[in-house]
């Protein structure tokens, strides 16, 4: 029993991916590039990509959630409803250039079965292929930013690593959703992004322009750089201390300082001459947009800060200033206080 509702939960699963992926094919097709994703643009196009990227967008649902491990889904039987829903959701999968073939692998003879596929094919638009390359960029600026200033306090910077995917992947945290946003799992310190957040960060948050994106990637960064330092380890052991209004503002804290690191990342790309005029002010927007207070008020009506876990707006805007307009990690202290 236990069997069959795993397989009927996957193929909800698959279901909602193949929407998902079709929406945001169409979606890059009728955007037709970057520019267009994004206001200004960070003069970025002749600097060098980063090596520590994984794109994972090409690989099925299924593969990426690994049930051919933990949730094997080979001999576990579908029944006649669920079996036509399976052709649907492949048919269509494959409508928009994606292979979910192997999910018919043991169907053969009315026997009802499935077996998970390892991989798909897909299709990527010329302007998500490029909103791609333009986040490798970012992330190698990351690199170089935190570098230098590890170098400078006698440290080696460790890179983290880049997954792109599409909807869903496997990560050391567990298994990671694009509705999640753009995260950073501590375990396996690598970051993870569904370009196609940048696109809901567009039409739904107002944020928007090549600086912005770079922001956000920058905050994610920031977190690494938490974990390197040893200040993601402190929050996790105190967290677990502590009640949840003490543990959601440790978590304001530790969200407050990644984004006075993406400052300090800023203030290195403005002394760089990569900034356009405009593009630090797209970035403020994005910060403005993703704060606690306008993302409940939106949702619900109301604002309760105690349940914030990553900062006001007005907080967001204060931390990322003070670290580009420092360019000093040691600015960004929030664990001082953050007002």
């Amino acid at each position: 029993m236990a069997g069959l509702k795993a397989a009927k939960n996957a193929a909800k699963i698959a279901a909602v991916c193949t929407f998902a992926i079709a929406f945001n094919a169409w979606n890059w097709n009728n955007r037709g590039s970057t520019e267009n994703i994004s206001g200004g643009k960070m003069r970025w196009e002749d600097r060098d990509e980063s090596s520590y990227v994984e794109d994972r967008r090409s690989q099925s649902p299924f593969g990426r959630m690994g049930m051919g491990r933990g949730m094997r889904l080979g001999g576990l039987p579908l029944g006649r409803k669920g079996t036509i829903i399976l052709l649907l959701i492949v048919l269509g999968a494959g409508f928009f250039g994606y292979d979910l073939t192997p999910l018919l692998g043991e169907l053969g003879g009315g026997s009802g079965m499935i077996s998970a596929p390892q991989s798909s094919s897909s299709k990527s638009t010329p302007a998500e292929d490029k909103l791609a390359r333009f986040t490798s960029v970012a992330l190698r600026t990351t690199e170089d930013t935190w570098s230098r200033i590890f170098r400078q306090a006698g440290r080696e910077y460790a890179p983290t690593t880049l997954v792109l995917y599409s909807c869903v992947t496997d990560t050391a945290c567990g298994y990671g959703q694009s509705a999640m946003g753009p995260f950073y799992c501590p375990l396996d310190r690598k970051v993870y992004i569904d370009l196609s957040f940048y696109q809901d960060m567009e039409r739904k948050l107002g944020g928007g322009g090549d600086f912005a994106l770079g922001y956000v990637l920058a905050h994610e960064v920031g977190h690494h750089v938490q974990n390197l330092m040893g200040i993601g380890k402190e929050v996790r052991e105190a967290t677990e201390q502590a009640g949840k209004s003490k543990a959601n503002r440790l978590s304001v804290m530790q969200e407050l300082q990644a984004d006075c690191f993406a400052g300090v990342w800023g203030h290195q790309m403005e002394r760089e001459g990569i900034l356009e005029s405009g593009d630090l002010e797209e970035a403020l927007n994005t910060a403005s947009a993703i704060g606690d207070d306008r993302l409940q008020k939106e949702a619900t009506g109301r604002v309760v800060p105690d349940s914030f876990t990553h900062g006001s707006s007005a907080q967001r805007l204060r931390w990322f200033k003070r670290g580009f307009q420092s360019g000093d990690p040691g600015q960004c202290n929030t664990f001082k206080g953050i007002d």
